[in-house]
């Protein structure tokens, strides 16, 4: 298995800062909020009425409930208990799933830019990984045409996020639908909807694939409580899925990890009980921080860049610097670029290598507007 991008840069980013550099770190997909403080006072209230003990498996039945209501309320997606698993975070969600559908050789097509541990996950499961490319000029979409393309006999199943992490495009329900229309011909190859930055949408609503009667029996919703309520380290996700695939993941889950952390369920339920107007200071602040990254970065000769629709990472392609020497450093790639951009300008991005991008790379403004006009003025400065 690879290591992790993410993972690895923000690593290198502790050491230089441990070194006593002034790294600004922009690599991580972690919100630089606290979790509100109606969430903290539901796991105090959970600490002191002693819930201490295993949890069921697949998750409270009353964290299933207010699942199942907020599916309800927020995409109109209609599931039973039998349907819904909770796991410590969506990437378990995702692993669960992986391993229970997928037999050696079964191919998943993963439009590019993927998050970074969809196709890592895939190998686990002994899957292959098939990356259907799209480009800054296509807003990083994949066209019915490409999909149609990708299919073949070994296809069993299609995993994407939307908003996407890194890309931060979001597909609209017309452009759903037309991806749709070509999945319908092949009835046997289920949908993975990564959804996990749903409320982070700065375009309006928010289209799920389950939504269409044709494929809600088919189609795997992967959500969670990380991005839109700042509980990273809360570890919290969860699937609304064909009830197959569901007894099939709790089943997994039994053997691996038993069910999630107590205190965190309970506050989930608070959580998603809430109306999402309670998080949405969160989300005009991230809108704010987009505008002023994207004006920052289009100062900046050589730097493509589209305006993302929703989570909060910029994606620019950077391949004009492919071929330079800048500083003593030759840029090769993407990796060497980003590289560059940590050691010249102590700031911490992600290549697009690690998302199937390799002329990319990510940049996340889940950082202070200071950080954000501090990290684009250093790599102003060390590019020029």
């Amino acid at each position: 298995m690879a290591t992790s991008q993410t993972l690895a840069m923000a690593a290198k980013a502790r050491e230089l800062k441990a070194e006593g550099k002034d790294i600004i770190g922009l690599s991580l997909g972690e919100p630089d909020f606290n979790t509100p403080d109606f969430i903290k006072e539901a796991a105090i209230q959970a600490i002191n009425e002693n819930y201490n003990s295993y949890t069921p498996v697949d998750g409270y039945v009353e964290l299933k409930d207010a699942v199942i209501n907020k599916f309800k309320r927020d995409n109109n997606l209609t599931y039973d208990r039998s349907q819904i698993v909770v796991s410590t975070g969506a990437k378990q969600s995702l692993a669960n799933v992986a391993m229970v559908v997928l037999n050696p050789g079964d191919e998943v097509l993963l439009p590019c830019p993927y998050w970074v541990s969809y196709a890592e996950i895939v190998k686990l499961a002994e899957g292959v990984p098939v990356e259907v490319p799209t480009s800054v000029e296509t807003d990083f979409k994949i066209t019915p045409e490409q999909l149609e393309a990708s299919i073949t006999p070994k296809t069993k199943m299609i995993w994407y996020s939307s908003p996407c992490n890194p890309s931060g495009m979001v597909y609209s329900k017309e452009e759903l639908r037309a991806l749709a229309d070509v999945l319908k011909k092949y009835p046997d190859i289920i949908i993975v909807s990564d959804e996990i930055y749903e409320h982070i949408n700065f375009v309006g609503d928010h289209a799920s694939m389950a939504g269409f009667e044709d494929m809600y029996d088919r189609t795997v919703t992967v959500n969670g409580v990380s991005k839109a309520f700042a509980m990273t380290g809360w570890r919290i996700g969860y699937i609304g899925a064909p009830s197959y695939i569901a007894r099939a993941c709790n089943k997994m889950q039994g053997q691996i990890t038993s069910g999630a952390n107590c205190i965190a369920q309970r506050a989930v339920i608070t959580a998603l009980e809430a109306p999402v107007s309670k998080i949405s200071h969160m989300i005009d602040t991230f809108k704010g921080r987009r505008k002023l990254i994207i004006d920052l970065l289009n100062e900046i000769k050589g730097f493509v860049t589209t305006e993302p629709e929703g989570a909060f990472y910029v994606f620019p392609n950077v391949s004009s610097f492919f071929g330079k020497t800048i500083k003593g450093h030759k840029i090769s790639n993407a990796t060497d670029f980003s590289l560059f951009l940590l050691e010249e300008a102590n700031v911490a991005t992600v290549t697009g290598d690690a998302f199937g991008s390799p002329e990319c790379i990510r940049i996340s403004y889940a950082a202070s507007e200071d950080q954000i006009k501090e990290a684009l003025s250093r790599i102003k400065k060390a590019l020029s």
